[in-house]
């Protein structure tokens, strides 16, 4: 899998904890959209994560539609991009007009001033996009940055393989979800009969793919008070569906030893039963040999289903000198369906501006033939009914960077219960300096 596309959604922060305590607790205030918007014609300048192939059709669109407005967009390598933007926006670079803004940090980078009050597009955000991802843009009540992207989690199968153990496959109907109980039974029939792994999943070190599963069994974000940044990652929750994927990998069911990159080729190349992956995965699964099927993210026994969502959003330095030009770029990005849907033709990922969705899901769904029949009504379901924002905190980069280790942990074989008390004590010492 590229790193153009696993940089879409909910990647791990780099920066280390120290430095991001230490900003969240100056004293900077929110910026508001009163200052000069600068000159109406010249060039804006787009920082991101991403390849600049993924921006190029954006921007020829805009362009077209903007005649003395020209976008240069710039790239920033995913593992650097944290750090090197925070060291601009620190120095107030002006020369950043707009940049990406993973959804889960708006909170951090609106508490200290990095990002412009877009509260007058509030009521139009609203009507152009999910519940979901207009929450998720929000921070105290104000609106910071527009959503360019949305996502969701899928369950891909192998068919050959579940024929060969005698499964009958999941379909596509959420309202006939499977527990993840019953996908666990169906691996471990499916090693019996010969496949390698029975489970995998895409992300398995990461809040964003495991939230659902806490959240599930009644757990909770992990994050709680009234400044959201009192850890709760010790409930009874949370210590069930931990213990349950800790024994996924003691039992076999799933590997050991492949992360980052390498997680997709174990299903593509035929060795994994079920494997959950995101939209990318159509595009990326349609060029291999196994015959396989979606189904919905699936749910623990007893519990509430719930899928992940959010990716990136589009935000405007306050010390940009050409924020007229930069808004216009940011609006036609994500509240204009024609610029939005322009945003994904390069990628296989899902526009957040609902109009945009619905004109997209219908070519995501024939991506694959077959294979990918009843993507384009599981999305649109999921994105209605089960969709799990992750928890708005100005601590939330510390709260993932120690729950990243505390589940990689976890998958080598420590005391859930445990390695979450660990994680407790880490997450209050992290976050002192910002409460």
């Amino acid at each position: 899998m590229s790193t153009s596309i696993r940089t879409l959604v909910g990647g791990v922060a780099v920066a280390s904890v120290l430095a991001l305590s230490t900003a969240c607790s100056g004293s900077s205030s929110p910026a508001a959209s009163t200052a000069d918007q600068g000159p109406a014609t010249g060039t804006v300048n787009v920082v991101g994560s991403d390849d600049a192939k993924a921006y190029a059709p954006v921007i020829k669109a805009f362009e077209a539609a903007n005649p003395g407005i020209k976008v240069n967009y710039s790239q920033v390598p995913f593992d650097q991009f944290n750090a090197t933007l925070q060291q601009r926006l620190s120095g107030k670079d002006s020369t950043i007009d707009v940049y990406t803004v993973d959804q889960p940090r708006v909170a951090q980078l609106a508490a200290k001033g990095f990002l412009v009050d877009l509260g007058d597009l509030d009521g139009k955000l609203k009507e152009v996009t999910s519940s979901g991802s207009y929450d998720a843009n929000h921070f105290k009540g104000k609106l910071w940055s527009l959503p360019m992207w949305n996502s969701t989690q899928f369950l891909f199968y192998n068919k050959a393989a579940l024929k060969k153990a005698g499964v009958t496959p999941p379909t596509a109907d959420p309202q006939q979800r499977w527990t993840w109980e019953q996908v666990a039974a169906a691996g471990r029939k499916a090693q019996d009969a010969g496949i390698k792994y029975g489970l995998f999943l895409e992300q398995p070190e990461a809040y964003y793919q495991l939230q659902p599963l806490m959240e599930s069994v009644g757990g909770g974000s992990g994050i709680t008070g009234d400044d959201m940044l009192t850890p709760a990652i010790t409930t009874d929750g949370w210590k069930k569906a931990l213990t349950w994927y800790g024994e996924t990998f003691s039992s076999g069911l799933s590997p050991r030893g492949i992360g980052g990159f390498q997680t997709g080729p174990v299903f593509s190349d035929g060795n994994v039963a079920f494997f959950v992956g995101g939209p990318w995965d159509i595009g990326i699964f349609a060029g291999s040999k196994v015959d396989w099927g979606v189904a919905p993210m699936p749910y623990f026994e007893g519990g509430k289903p719930y899928s992940p969502t959010g990716s990136w959003s589009l935000g405007i330095n306050p010390a940009s000198k050409q924020q007229g030009m930069a808004r216009k770029f940011i609006e036609f990005a994500t509240l204009d369906p024609a610029g939005n849907k322009a945003t994904t033709d390069a990628l296989t990922i899902i526009p957040a501006n609902t109009q945009a969705e619905a004109e997209y899901l219908p070519g995501l769904e024939k991506l694959a033939g077959e294979r990918s029949a009843g993507v384009a009504d599981l999305v649109k379901y999921e994105s209605a009914k089960s969709a799990l924002p992750r928890p708005v905190s100005v601590g939330y980069i510390q709260f993932e960077e120690v729950l990243g280790k505390a589940f990689a942990d976890i998958r080598n074989g420590a005391d859930a219960p445990q390695r979450l008390e660990e994680a407790t004590a880490q997450l209050n010492d992290a976050w002192k300096s910002i409460k």
